[in-house]
């Protein structure tokens, strides 16, 4: 909108590409309108010149244009962004190999040994991993399965379904024969129900914990499994003689769809709900520390007196901390941040716990006189949602004995993820402020201390089986490899690290994938490491697409996808299992609603089996995956070991031999000398008396 054109000299507004100074929207009345927006006006030249537009016109053509601006800013990002992903390799997309067809939504999945358990509406279903037969479906539940655990034994496999109720059931899948072990938290009396949480079987069987919550509270229940008393009672002659049949091992240089040989199948198996095998043994609860409170003692030498052994120091249970100090210190965190405390707060949501069985190692020994295999867990770790303590508990007791922490691992930040590597041998605690202490349990000591980025907090930890590079490519090295570790670390930012720690050199992290900025569908919502190929990880992310990575060289290998019709419809939360003994995982495919028919009966859902070593790019990689150790100590030390070297090994090794003199050190002994320390605090405490 303009006017005729005025005097040479008329000042008129200038385009908004040369405009000086920031674009702002006028006042919202005409009262405080400017009359004259002299510093919007320069003047041009006389046979281009238009007279300026009035109000509310002027203000309008602002916003126009602001809005023209801002427009033109997004169309050239995304043209950008086009011309970069058109210029990038996208990797290569692998379809699935194989499908398992279901009536019903799939809840969740585990893989163990040749088998896929998938639990759904009223119950779980075992599959051949190889030929995608149901072998047997247990729904006999008036609600759906929510989460499956299953732990291999070697013959036998330990399921842990937990239904919407809550409730966790042990199993035990055994040749043909499917046994129900325990409702471990069924009660008659719903009102009194509890919820499972979380769970964990030990290294062997031995040993079950088990998260509830109920009426309030939490705690963890952990029990003994006879699981030597259950094999005695299945291997019976009337079982041998129709004996469980081989299962047979996937044609990996076939790239065919998977097919089922019947004679080659498994026996059909049944559930033998009439044999009744041996419950679990109840043998401790547990239960979160209390909070610290005022000391009634009233010296240090009787805290001193009060304790009965070394055990438990610095649990915060025994101290010498009065109420007037509590109140001193409440008082000054109360007057510093006033302003904060005075709103409402939510609700504090109950503490919630992270367990692990701990094999025997030079920090947790077998007491003399508890027989059993050289690989049974004998120390629970454990530590509380806020807590700065990871407590040590030992699985040597009964149900009589008091549930006291053995040892306590204090941190200097609460303890907000922790994970045990699938071998027992590594443990990385992260606390919330973003430190992680690594530690090598089988020998005895810290790996190391690492702290993330700034801004970056640990979210989930994923070990890697240690590999090495060795031509350009990863090989895992024959034999144990001893005090070097390797994992992954994904952010709350959504980051992934690669964390590497080896013997005494200290450990060291390294940027995987950055936090993403602009492009937030490519957000990594889940990583699963990858037993059968070595140095790579599985990374989900929320556009739904599913990509290898290589971490060593810090790039993406191949892609893997459903069909179109079966896209991942919450992306963010993928449904996945990755087989810890064979190169393949499962993914659930999602039904698509766009072409879902009106009857439920009819759709389909699918879990997708994809197999590596029918991939082409990594066809070679999971055959010659291993390497000898001589071959990498040539490689690495081609002539003598130098002066460091021999220095760490010689260090490690005195470490090993003292870490061992210590466990062969008599208990007696041991708790001769602290009752000698015991009664010499006594004594000074006396003569404190009489002063």
């Amino acid at each position: 909108m303009s006017f005729p054109r005025g005097s040479q000299t008329q000042k008129i507004k200038h385009p908004i590409g040369t405009r000086k100074g920031p674009l702002e929207v006028p006042p919202p009345t005409e009262k405080d309108w400017p009359k004259d927006d002299e510093q919007d006006h320069v003047l041009v030249d006389p046979d281009e010149e238009l007279d300026s537009l009035p109000q509310p016109y002027r203000m309008i053509n602002k916003l126009v244009n602001l809005l023209f601006d801002q427009s033109w800013e997004i169309i050239e990002e995304r043209n950008a962004l086009r011309e970069a992903e058109s210029s990038q390799i996208q990797p290569t997309v692998y379809p699935p190999l194989g499908e398992i067809q279901l009536n019903k939504m799939p809840n969740c999945m585990a893989v163990s040994q040749d088998y896929v358990f998938i639990g759904g509406a009223k119950g779980f279903s075992i599959y051949n991993l190889y030929s995608a037969k149901q072998i047997y479906a247990w729904e006999k539940l008036k609600v759906d399965v929510t989460s499956i655990w299953a732990t291999d034994l070697g013959n036998e496999i330990l399921i842990a379904p937990v239904d919407e109720m809550g409730i966790i059931r042990l199993f035990y899948f055994y040749k043909e024969g499917l046994y129900l072990v325990k409702a471990i938290n069924e009660v008659d009396d719903t009102s009194k129900q509890t919820t499972c949480i979380k769970m964990e079987i030990s290294q062997g069987g031995d040993f079950a914990a088990f998260l509830l919550q109920g009426a309030g509270d939490i705690w963890l229940d952990v029990y003994k499994l006879p699981k030597e008393t259950w094999l005695k009672k299945l291997e019976h002659p009337q079982l041998t003689s129709n004996p469980k049949k081989k299962v047979r091992q996937p044609q990996l240089n076939s790239l065919g769809p998977i097919s089922a040989d019947p004679l080659e199948m498994d026996a059909n198996v049944s559930f033998k709900g009439d044999i009744k095998l041996s419950l679990p043994v109840y043998i401790m609860k547990i239960k979160p520390p209390k909070p610290v409170t005022g000391t009634t003692f009233k010296s240090p030498l009787e805290v001193f007196a009060k304790i009965k052994d070394c055990y438990g120091l610095g649990s915060g249970q025994n101290h010498f901390i009065k109420d007037s100090q509590w109140e001193q210190q409440a008082e000054i965190f109360n007057a510093s941040y006033k302003k904060y405390l005075d709103r409402e707060w939510e609700e504090e949501p109950l503490s919630t716990a992270t367990f692990y069985f701990l094999l025997p190692s030079c920090l947790f020994a077998m007491p003399p006189e508890v027989k059993g295999p050289s690989g049974m867990a004998c120390v629970l770790g454990i530590h509380w949602t806020r807590s700065h303590n990871f407590f040590l508990y030992s699985l040597n007791r009964t149900l009589k004995d008091k549930a006291d922490p053995e040892g306590v691992w204090p941190c200097a930040a609460p303890i907000a993820v922790s994970q045990l590597s699938c071998s027992s041998s590594y443990l990385v605690l992260a606390c919330e402020d973003g430190v992680l202490t690594l530690w090598d349990l089988a020998k005895g000591f810290p790996l190391g201390v690492a702290a993330l980025p700034q801004g970056c907090f640990c979210q989930s930890i994923h070990f890697l089986k240690y590999f090495s590079v060795h031509k350009g490519q990863n090989m895992y090295p024959e034999g144990q490899v001893k005090s070097q570790m390797k994992c992954v670390v994904l952010c709350t930012d959504a980051s992934l690290h690669l964390v590497e720690a080896s013997g005494t050199q200290g450990p060291t992290i390294s940027v995987l994938v950055e936090r993403p900025v602009k492009h937030l569908d490519k957000t990594i919502c889940a990583v699963a490491p990858v037993p059968a190929l070595p140095g790579m990880v599985l990374i989900f992310s929320k556009n739904g697409s599913v990509c290898l990575m290589d971490v060593a060289k810090r790039e993406i290998i191949c892609a893997f996808a459903p069909p179109g019709a079966f896209p991942l419809e919450v992306p963010w939360k993928p449904v996945f299992a990755v087989s810890p003994d064979h190169p393949c995982f499962l993914l659930r495919g999602d039904y698509s609603h766009e072409t879902a028919s009106t009857d439920d009966a009819g759709i389909q859902y699918s879990v997708f089996y994809f197999n590596f070593e029918a991939c082409p790019l990594l066809e070679n990689i999971s055959k010659n995956c291993t390497i000898p150790q001589r071959d990498l100590d040539n490689m690495a030390f081609p002539q003598a070991l130098p002066l460091e070297k021999r220095c760490e090994r010689f260090l490690q090794k005195s470490c090993v031999a003292l870490s061992y003199r210590k466990l062969e050190k008599n208990p007696e002994k041991e708790e001769e000398h602290w009752a000698r320390l015991q009664r010499y605090s006594l004594s000074l405490q006396r003569e404190n008396f009489k002063k």
